[in-house]
């Protein structure tokens, strides 16, 4: 008993936190030996650790970038996630920087993420502080931050030495335990974040004014609507890398789109559209020897293609069902909340 307390004693308050994500990852690990005793996978081999890490993550940001990319879609700001995955770019460069530099010893992606939330909060204050548009402060912010980046990486100070590549298209073989966790977190934040908010989200989504004469205080929900968006970008990054990650937010929302018909219904089916996309994106990098992340994105559009399609011939067919749904409010023409 005394040598248990003392044990829970020394362990800091970080690590008494991220214990119980750990633990999960461990559970994961369990079941997909199961499943490779079950299946005889040669991607469920236990030796391919990474592989179970890549699977595990691949999977919440299937979850986490549908669930924030729709709202992101409805509200013609698909290319914030681009602009924050450029930011999140300098927040890398910037880890590795104070790395090299003075020896901090801080995870990359804990400065993405930091950065990236940063950069968020700067688009929504540079439009409303200017009354700029939102392409306009996302412009900005973009720049602003791939050129961050790219100057410290060509500083080479202290010795520094960066493998872009990982950081630019991602890399299924360098996903580590702590990196996992990291994801894992940032998964727990945002899906209870959105389940606590989900009305008010959606309220300020399809009729900002309305929101606001309810009385929600609308610039702080579109606040921690892009600083979602930058966790799930980070969240993405190691896998999708930098130039792609915006792709899971918009690319499966789109595909969704085509045969929902409702928001929720939206939700639902680009999570799943997704979650395909990871699954068959990952087979296709371990089996045909490429990089994960352009083949999630290339397998994601394949899928879009045929939800086109398959919304196409319902149009044509008449679905009664479709054709109840009206998606515009006839009187001021404003998408209706269904």
């Amino acid at each position: 008993m005394i040598e248990t307390l003392t044990l829970a004693l020394q362990i800091s308050p970080i690590e008494a936190v991220l214990a119980p994500f750990y633990l999960i990852l461990d559970l994961w690990y369990w079941l997909m030996v199961q499943l490779y005793r079950a299946t005889g996978l040669e991607l469920l081999d236990p030796s391919f650790r990474f592989m179970y890490r890549a699977l595990l993550m691949g999977l919440c940001i299937g979850v986490m970038a549908p669930l924030i990319g729709t709202f992101l879609v409805h509200r013609q700001l698909a290319l914030i996630g681009d602009a924050l995955a450029h930011t999140a770019f300098a927040g890398v460069a910037v880890g590795l920087f104070l790395n090299a530099v003075i020896d901090l010893g801080v995870s990359p992606y804990l400065t993405a993420v930091i950065v990236a939330v940063i950069a968020a909060l700067t688009i929504e204050l540079i439009s409303e502080a200017t009354d700029a548009y939102n392409d306009v402060s996302m412009a900005i912010v973009l720049s602003t931050g791939f050129a961050l980046g790219s100057t410290l990486i060509s500083l080479n100070a202290g010795g520094l030495a960066v493998g872009i590549d990982q950081y630019l298209f991602g890399n299924l073989s360098t996903v580590s335990p702590s990196n996992a966790v990291v994801l894992l977190v940032l998964f727990t934040v945002i899906v209870s974040t959105v389940g606590v908010t989900r009305n008010q989200l959606l309220y300020v989504t399809f009729d900002e004014t309305a929101a606001a004469v309810a009385g929600i205080p609308v610039r702080w929900y579109n606040r921690i609507t892009v600083m979602l968006t930058a966790m799930v970008v980070v969240g993405a990054m190691q896998i999708m890398g930098v130039i792609l990650v915006a792709a899971m937010l918009v690319v499966p929302v789109a595909g969704a789109t085509q045969v929902s018909r409702s928001f929720t219904e939206s939700i639902v089916v680009s999570i799943l559209l997704a979650e395909l996309a990871v699954v068959l994106g990952i087979g296709v990098a371990y089996y045909g020897g490429v990089t994960g992340g352009p083949a999630i994105v290339l397998v994601a559009v394949a899928i879009y293609v045929v939800a086109v399609a398959v919304g196409r011939v319902q149009t044509a067919v008449g679905d009664p069902e479709s054709a109840e749904t009206e998606r515009i409010d006839p009187e001021d023409g404003t998408p209706r909340v269904e």
